[in-house]
């Protein structure tokens, strides 16, 4: 049987596939932490401005995965030199993480903890859930490539799921049209983001890249929030959340 020899710093490649319990393991957190971020949002639009909150939380995350990265790669190089080292990014590696940053984080998270002053976090949910169908419809526009039969059932079965979530909700009649219209822009603003950051140049790191971006969509969030005052409004002795069993009893 011949044997083939991979040299050390050949690209690797893998055609095994992820057992099932690892799917449902990564299926299962992406619920978890994506679904519960809604609910948080909930709670902390209670007691903090929207953009500074979304700034505050995006400039740190950001700051500290790229610190961790730097890190890692410093002593990694200390204990072998065949390690490559981070490169430092470019610009248009910026000019990127700028724009995403800001569709994402400003356009989409900020878009999304605004609505939720007024729109219950269970609805709000249930709307961005049609992210996947504006990206379907912003990669067709874009590739100028027709949607495959799947895709196109993939869509009306979303939207089918989209309604049937919604139809029955007490009160619908009485939701914000605002806090709706923000949240669907929040929508596309995150597909559109996505579409773009396909293409654009970001650093062979796909983790810097996700630091840069959101450094930069925090820095955005926190330039908005205080051009429209959120920052000179806020009051940190105020700021006391609510219990979640107080305010689930």
């Amino acid at each position: 049987m011949p044997v083939r020899i991979v040299p050390h710093n050949a690209p690797m490649t893998s055609t095994s596939r992820p057992s099932t319990l690892a799917v449902a393991i990564a299926l299962g957190t992406v619920y978890i932490l994506w679904g519960s971020t809604y609910l948080a949002i909930a709670y902390v639009v209670e007691t903090m401005p929207p953009f500074l909150a979304g700034g505050v939380r995006f400039l740190f995350a950001g700051a500290m995965l790229i610190a961790f990265l730097v890190a890692r790669d410093r002593w990694r190089r200390r204990r072998s030199d065949d390690v490559a080292r981070i490169a430092a990014p470019r610009v248009v590696e910026w000019r990127t993480a700028l724009i995403v940053g800001t569709l994402l984080l400003l356009g989409g998270n900020g878009g999304v903890m605004l609505a939720e002053q007024t729109v219950p976090s269970g609805i709000a949910a249930v709307i961005i859930a049609t992210t996947p169908i504006w990206f379907s419809l912003f990669d067709a526009l874009t590739t100028r490539r027709a949607p495959s039969r799947l895709a196109i059932g993939g869509v009306l079965i979303g939207l089918v799921g989209v309604a049937i979530l919604l139809l029955p909700t007490e009160g619908i009649e009485r939701l914000d049209p605002l806090g709706i219209g923000i949240l669907l822009g929040a929508a596309i603003c995150w597909a559109s983001g996505s579409i773009y950051a396909r293409q654009a140049p970001m650093p062979p790191s796909r983790l810097l890249g996700a630091g840069m971006q959101q450094v930069a969509g925090g820095l955005v969030l926190l330039l908005v929030a205080t051009g429209t005052g959120e920052v000179a409004r806020f009051d940190p002795a105020a700021s006391r959340p609510s219990p979640c069993w107080a305010s689930c009893s």
